[in-house]
């Protein structure tokens, strides 16, 4: 009887054994994750990076990269809280160019397209900072390509959007423009967001305002979901 419970336990060690290696084959077979449809894909620019920090705040000297960073990715985990996969050009401080000699810049803006291209998504979003001579303009500026019907209208809905937020500060209602900028030639309808004038030193205070910044991506992804919801019904 012992001879034989003996050989039954050292039967279960090695059954259990190779299940186990089973299971871990299994696991290594599996993706790492898994990708969403493009459906509900969007995308994120957070506008500069490295050495190209892009304008600064004439009153607190912040660069325009690192507010760009800071909004983006909170408008990562609002989109992603509402169900969106959402793809980021980059999450840090650095660029998107291999080195920094000549030619940065158009190496930056050709990994942010490939990015872009590569997601398929539904739109995509470049979050930038303004900056203008008359230091007494104020507001948020939505861009979109001429040709883009989508483009324009997600513009225009942020546009809204944002007019509401800067309202409430006394600030005149803009309109979304046009603009021959590269990130608007892309495949899925694209916008860019100028969140506000850091030439201004009122919408600076606004933009490095970290309650103001939540209060910006709470517009930008309502003018977002409710204009992707429209296409959807079409």
């Amino acid at each position: 009887m012992r001879k034989r419970s003996l050989i039954a336990a050292a039967l279960a060690v090695v059954i259990g054994f190779l299940g186990a290696i089973g299971l871990c084959f299994s696991a290594l077979a599996l993706p790492a994750r898994v990708s969403a449809t493009p459906e509900m894909t969007i995308v994120i620019d957070a506008g500069h990076g490295g050495i190209d920090g892009g304008v600064t705040g004439v009153v607190t000297g912040i660069k325009e990269s690192d507010l760009n960073l800071a909004i983006s990715l909170k408008l990562q985990a609002k989109l992603s809280d509402a169900g969106y996969e959402v793809v980021m050009t980059r999450r840090t401080e650095g660029g998107l160019y291999d080195t920094a000699a000549p030619g940065f810049k158009r190496r930056d803006m050709q990994k942010r397209k490939e990015i872009c291209e590569g997601a398929s998504p539904l739109c995509v979003i470049s979050v930038h900072q303004n900056f203008f001579p008359s230091r007494s303009q104020r507001g948020a500026q939505v861009f979109y390509d001429q040709g883009s019907e989508q483009g324009k209208a997600l513009a225009e809905g942020l546009q809204t959007e944002l007019n509401e937020l800067y309202g409430a500060h006394s600030v005149k209602a803009r309109k979304a423009m046009t603009g021959d900028y590269f990130m608007l030639k892309l495949s899925a309808p694209s916008v860019i967001v100028e969140c506000g004038f850091l030439s201004n030193a009122k919408d600076e205070a606004l933009l490095v305002s970290d309650d103001f910044q939540k209060k910006l991506v709470d517009r930008i992804a309502a003018g977002v979901i409710k204009n992707l919801s429209l296409w959807e019904t079409v």
